[in-house]
């Protein structure tokens, strides 16, 4: 049964890898949003994990963030994920994520994952490639 108001926070280093101006987001050289994003969802795949049975894994659906202020390099940043909802099937599970830096906060919002069987999900995915 997965349990409503499970977290998992995670950590990291802004590096020069980490930046706008590097994956092509923007110019300059602060966190890139879709590196906050990232780590977002790392969160809430992470604090579902452990409820689900073997072969099973989840993947996100929607997301739905502001990033509200920037992160200079060599500044640590967090995710933290919050299970607040989960559908009547038990198959789509709601999070509240945040993000903030050694100053604040810096972004948040809703993401939503689906539970999947993985070889199913991976088959279907692959069968794309069929002619």
């Amino acid at each position: 049964m997965i349990l409503i108001g499970t977290k998992c926070q995670l950590q990291q280093v802004v590096t020069e890898d980490l930046t706008a101006s590097q994956i092509g987001s923007g110019m300059l050289p602060v966190f890139g949003t879709p590196f906050m994003c990232a780590m977002m969802e790392n969160a809430a795949m992470t604090c579902l994990q452990s409820f689900l049975e073997d072969g099973q894994g989840s993947v996100g659906t929607h997301l739905d963030v502001s990033h509200d202020a920037p992160t200079p390099v060599g500044m640590t940043v967090w995710a933290e994920a919050e299970i607040f909802a989960v559908s009547e099937n038990g198959k789509m599970v709601d999070f509240k994520v945040k993000a903030w830096d050694e100053k604040g906060p810096i972004g948040q919002g809703i993401h939503t994952r689906a539970i999947i069987n993985n070889e199913r999900f991976v088959n279907k995915c692959n069968a794309k490639l069929d002619k």
